[in-house]
C-alpha cells in the first residue's frame, strides 16, 4: 500500500474507497460511486483501487484526492520529481511510468475531441510523440519565493513554497536560485537558452500578496509587465533560443515553448501538415497568416520549407500582441517576407490580405468563435490549428467544421512529461477540397 501525505483539513471530508477505470483529461482518474456518480481522482491511475478524500461535490460528479493506493496499476514508479512527491503542483503524474502517462493523455485527448471536437472520421494518433526524456527537458520556468529567499514551486492548490527540487528543468536552470538574494515574496522566471546560458528575473512582489490557487496564478501572470518591477538576478535580462539554423533572441520573461525539443518539433510538424493539405495550396506565390505568432518560429518554418523545395512563400503577416515578441522577429526575419501587425489578432484580420495557408497557435484558452470565423471566412486552402488545452482546441475545431473545414489530421505531443499537460495540432481543409 502507498500512503500520500495527510493534509490538515482531511479530517473533515468524506473519504470513499474507490476503484478507478478510466483516466480524464486534466489528470485524474476516474471512478464512480455505488449510486454511479463520477468521481475524478487526483493522484489515481486506471486499474487502482484507492483511498481518496473528496475536495469538491456536485450533484453529478464529485472530485477527490488519493490518500492512499490499496492496490497499485503496474504503471505505478516511486515519483520522478521530488518536488512533487512533497506536495509540489508542478509534475502532476510523476507517479505514473512516462510512456504510460503520455498513452493515458493521448486517450483522454481523443476523447475529448470525440464530445466536443465532434472529430470522428479521423482516427487518432495511437500515442503522443515524446519529445525526450521525462525530466531535465524544461528551459523556462516561474517558481516563487519564501520567507528565507529560497526558491521552489507552489504546493498544490496553495501559497506555500516546497522547498524540494522539481525534475523538469534542464541541467543548471534551477541551481543556485536560492543564493541570488531574491526577496521573500517575490517571483523568479529562469529560462536557459540553446547556448547553455541562463537568465534569471525577479519580478516584484504583487500588492497584498500573491493569492491562492490555479485561478490566482492565472489572473497574476495575465498583469501587464508594467504592474511588475524587474530585477535581473542572472545574465543580462535576456536569452537566445535556436530553431534549425536561426537564433532568436528575447528578454528572460519573453514567452518561448518551455520544452527544450518543442520548437524544432513544431516547426517540423507545420511543415510536414501543411504538405498532407495536397493540390488545393499553391506551389507558389503562397500568403500566410501566422496568428499568435509569437517571434514567429512557425511561420519561419514554412519560409525554410521553401528553401527546402516547399512551397514558395510571396509573404507571411504576424500577428501578436507582444512587443518584445515581434522585436525578436523583426530582428531574426528581417530580411525575409514576413510583414509584423502588433494587435488583437480578431481587430488585425479584417485589414490583411487573403491567405492560402494559416496557421493560429492561440493561447491556452484558445481562438474562440471570432477568431476562428475570420479565418473561415478568408477561405484559405490549408488551416494548421495549435492547442495546449484539450477543450478549448476540440471548441475550435468544431467552430471551423460550423464555417466549412473539415480535419484532415492531427498530431499529439508530450510536451509537459510527468504532468496531464499536451499538446496537439490539426491541419484542416475546406469540406469540399478533395485531397490525393
Amino acid at each position: 500500500m502507498t500512503a500520500t501525505p495527510a493534509r490538515a483539513a482531511d479530517g473533515d471530508r468524506p473519504q470513499r474507497e474507490l476503484t478507478v477505470t478510466g483516466f480524464a483529461n486534466g489528470g485524474a482518474g476516474v471512478a464512480r460511486e455505488d449510486d454511479g456518480r463520477v468521481v475524478f481522482v487526483a493522484g489515481a491511475l486506471p486499474g487502482e483501487r484507492v483511498r481518496a478524500v473528496l475536495t469538491r461535490e456536485r450533484s453529478s460528479f464529485a472530485q477527490a484526492r488519493t490518500t492512499e493506493v490499496l492496490i497499485s496499476s503496474p504503471h505505478r514508479i516511486a515519483p520522478l520529481c521530488p518536488a512533487a512527491a512533497a506536495g509540489g503542483g508542478c509534475c502532476d503524474l510523476a507517479y505514473a511510468e512516462p510512456g504510460h502517462a503520455a498513452q493515458l493523455k493521448a486517450h483522454a485527448l481523443a476523447d475529448v475531441l470525440r464530445r466536443i471536437g465532434g472529430l470522428t472520421a479521423t482516427p487518432p494518433p495511437p500515442e503522443l510523440q515524446r519529445l525526450g526524456d521525462a525530466v531535465g527537458w524544461r528551459i523556462r520556468m516561474r517558481l516563487a519565493v519564501d520567507a528565507d529567499g529560497g526558491a521552489g514551486v507552489l504546493r498544490a492548490g496553495s501559497r506555500e513554497v516546497v522547498a524540494a527540487p522539481c525534475a523538469a528543468p534542464v541541467p543548471g536552470l534551477w541551481t543556485g536560485l536560492g543564493g541570488l538574494g531574491a526577496r521573500p515574496g517575490s517571483e523568479l522566471v529562469a529560462a536557459t537558452g540553446h547556448d547553455g546560458r541562463r537568465g534569471v528575473i525577479e519580478l516584484a512582489p504583487l500588492p497584498g500578496g500573491r493569492g491562492h490557487g490555479r485561478a490566482a496564478a492565472q489572473r497574476r501572470r495575465s498583469r501587464r509587465a508594467a504592474d511588475r518591477a524587474e530585477r535581473v538576478l542572472d545574465g543580462d535580462g535576456r536569452v537566445t533560443y535556436r530553431v534549425g539554423a536561426r537564433d532568436w533572441t528575447l528578454p528572460v520573461t519573453g514567452f518561448w515553448q518551455a520544452h527544450r525539443a518543442a520548437g524544432g518539433v513544431y516547426a517540423q510538424s507545420v511543415r510536414d501538415l501543411v504538405a498532407t493539405a495536397g493540390p488545393g495550396v499553391p506551389r507558389g506565390g503562397l500568403r500566410v497568416w501566422d496568428l499568435y505568432g509569437g517571434a514567429g518560429v512557425l511561420g519561419a518554418a514554412l519560409l525554410d520549407g521553401a528553401a527546402g523545395g516547399g512551397p514558395a512563400i510571396a509573404g507571411v503577416d504576424l500577428v501578436e500582441t507582444a512587443p518584445a515578441a515581434l522585436a525578436a522577429a523583426a530582428a531574426t526575419l528581417g530580411g525575409e517576407p514576413v510583414t509584423a501587425h502588433r494587435g488583437d489578432v480578431a481587430a488585425v484580420l479584417p485589414g490583411l490580405h487573403r491567405p492560402d495557408v494559416v496557421i493560429a497557435d492561440p493561447p491556452r484558452s484558445g481562438a474562440g468563435d471570432a477568431v476562428v470565423d475570420a479565418v473561415t471566412a478568408a477561405a484559405p486552402q490549408a488551416v494548421v490549428h495549435v492547442g495546449c488545452d484539450a477543450g478549448a482546441f476540440a471548441r475550435d475545431l468544431r467552430r471551423y467544421a460550423a464555417g466549412g473545414y473539415r480535419v484532415l489530421g492531427w498530431r499529439g505531443f508530450d510536451a509537459f512529461p510527468g504532468t496531464h499537460h499536451l499538446e496537439a495540432m490539426a491541419v484542416l481543409v475546406p469540406t469540399t477540397e478533395s485531397v490525393d
